[in-house]
């Protein structure tokens, strides 16, 4: 009997990363039942907090409008694996080289259709601490369908922690090649990320990859090359930035190794650049943001809604903060960062320093200290880009950068969870202009997450406002005239969800936007849920949504008719797919 594709592509994530031989033929064992492959934990999301006293409010939002779920046919998931079934083979030729021609801009204008096309994160163990390809057959089917469902392409993780493991400037690219060349086949465009930072202990980390081990040896012979907080806690996931200048990493400074690792990427992959590889998104933080690693959930250091902890007291970044207060005249501000500012999991009206009325935040000092710590996050953001910018230049790959969507606390004054981030954001300051206008200097995209949310789904009580948050943004990146490209930050595959991100593609910010769009949307993530048959015939009709664009005035329910049709004529040929698996 043929080897079933959804048992294939169920395989595909879940596992733990294992250590493979260099041999490349050799294929994982993991097994996995139908039913643990099919079967969807039902997603809470709505969650309780319990704060009282909290009285800066926010407006209700309004009620929102629920489309009706539709009834039809239940699709086959392999039916996604179609694209390379002979009588759709030319469209999806033809659509590939349209998309070829594809770039990223601000929306509407010349040299960029209309729509946003969508990618789709990979696992984060698609390579193997042995730098394999992990689930090879599984990944080559997964990519078929994702193809198929007119995904534009996908997003991997190139870890910093795998490809120069071993040794100062050797660099094993491994299974990177054979998956980039897979992508390539299957006509899918890439976003490579350089992922500088340790995998493990985020949101959604299903696997643990550390920094390079000859980094981790540094770190353990120097602390201080790790973020500290003012309780001495030290965080791992990424070098302090407070370093970023100094030969601390056996003779080389952070950036230079960032730089050369780029550099070594770029010169490997040059024949992929602006073809296959058409995005370079650059690790500057940990999970790959720009900012601090102010709420670590890693032995449950932080936890939602928690304001978060400064990072700042490694000896690195208190020389500096000594300097910056001299320099003001003000030596006795440089000593150490607010000691009034509460814990990781405290409220900001639990703390003097970022309580509304009378907080530190709001007097000189905590102007003084605010500007400081968000603008070694902006330096260190400028000294990568500068670099990644002339390393990448003439390639035809554009550059992004991740920023985080913080949005819990979001409606009080002192915005404490952002300003522990080192976003300087408050009711009274624009935080993300800056950073857009920093990422202008440098032509590169802003990457913003949570773009799936809605403000009344999140607790009200700690003023949660991810709408407003996105509104604000796309405001600031418009005003920089910077391109905005967007992820949702959960795993979501609900018509609700995906409704809200064609709401917020759109980037109607102040009802006028014109040809506005979102560049490029990102979804989170490849899964054996996002393969269920329910949630592929929902995938499918949000794709071929946002890929229309603004411009067109089909409703939800006519395009999930037609995706269903899709999945329901084609059935026939992707058994043929599946079968061609067993070979």
């Amino acid at each position: 009997m043929a080897l079933s594709i959804t048992h294939q592509i169920g395989s595909l994530v879940g596992t733990p990363v294992q250590s493979e031989s260099g041999n490349s033929s050799v294929e994982s064992t993991a097994t996995v039942s139908s039913a643990a492959v099919w079967k969807s934990p039902a997603a809470n999301l709505r969650c309780k907090v319990k704060k009282p006293d909290v009285v800066d409010g926010l407006s209700p939002p309004l009620s929102p409008c629920r489309s009706p779920v539709l009834g039809g046919i239940r699709p086959d998931l392999s039916v996604a694996c179609q694209a390379f079934a002979t009588d759709l083979e030319e469209t999806a030729m033809a659509e590939a080289e349209t998309t070829t021609e594809r770039k990223y801009g601000l929306g509407g204008g010349q040299g960029k259709e209309k729509g946003v096309p969508v990618y789709v994160m990979m696992p984060l163990d698609s390579v193997t601490m042995g730098n394999t390809v992990n689930r090879r057959k599984a990944m080559n089917a997964s990519l078929q369908a994702l193809k198929s469902a007119g995904v534009e392409g996908i997003m991997m993780d190139v870890w910093w922690g795998l490809v120069e493991r071993d040794s100062p400037g050797q660099y094993n690219w491994g299974g990177y090649t054979e998956l980039l060349e897979m992508a390539k086949k299957h006509g899918l465009k890439v976003q490579a990320v350089m992922s500088f930072h340790q995998c493990g202990g985020n949101v959604g980390d299903s696997c643990t990859i550390p920094l390079p081990k000859w980094v981790v040896e540094e770190i353990n012979e120097d602390p201080d090359l790790a973020y500290t907080d003012q309780w001495g806690r030290r965080n791992y996931e990424y070098i302090s930035l407070g370093c970023d200048t100094l030969p601390v990493l056996k003779g080389r400074t952070p950036v230079q190794c960032y730089s050369d690792f780029m550099r070594a990427f770029r010169d490997n992959f040059k024949h992929l650049l602006g073809d296959t590889i058409v995005e370079i998104q650059v690790g500057m933080g940990p999970a790959g943001e720009l900012r601090y690693p102010s709420y670590p959930e890693q032995d449950g250091v932080w936890k939602f809604p928690g304001i978060g902890a400064f990072q700042c007291y490694d000896k690195y970044m208190l020389s500096s903060l000594k300097a910056a207060a001299e320099a003001a005249g003000k030596s006795e501000w440089g000593s150490t960062g607010p000691t009034d500012a509460g814990h990781y999991n405290n409220w900001p009206e639990d703390t003097p320093f970022f309580r509304k009325e009378g907080g530190g935040w709001d007097g000189p000092y905590g102007e003084f200290f605010l500007t400081w710590y968000s603008q070694m996050l902006l330096d260190h953001g400028e000294r990568i880009l500068t670099s990644a910018k002339s390393i990448f230049d003439n390639t035809g790959v554009k550059i992004s950068v991740k920023i985080a969507g913080i949005h819990w606390h979001y409606g009080t004054r002192s915005h404490a969870p952002e300003l522990t981030a080192g976003y300087y954001n408050t009711r009274f300051r624009d935080g993300y202009l800056p950073i857009a206008q920093m990422l202008g200097r440098h032509g590169a995209v802003f990457n913003f997450t949570c773009i799936e949310m809605r403000d009344h789904e999140q607790p009200q009580d700690a003023l949660c406002a991810p709408e407003k948050l996105v509104r604000q943004v796309a405001m600031a990146t418009q005003k920089a005239k910077v391109p905005l490209a967007g992820e949702n930050a959960l795993p979501r595959y609900d018509e609700y969800a995906h409704e809200q991100i064609i709401r917020a593609a759109q980037l109607n910010v102040d009802g006028n936007s014109g040809e506005n769009e979102l560049c490029a949307f990102t979804y989170l993530r490849m899964s054996p849920h996002l393969f269920q048959p329910e949630n592929w015939r929902k995938f499918v009709a949000f794709v071929k949504k946002m890929k229309e664009g603004k411009s067109d005035h089909k409703c939800w329910e006519q395009v999930e008719r037609e995706a269903e049709q899709f999945v329901h004529v084609t059935q026939p040929l992707v058994q043929e797919a599946a079968i061609a698996l067993m070979h």
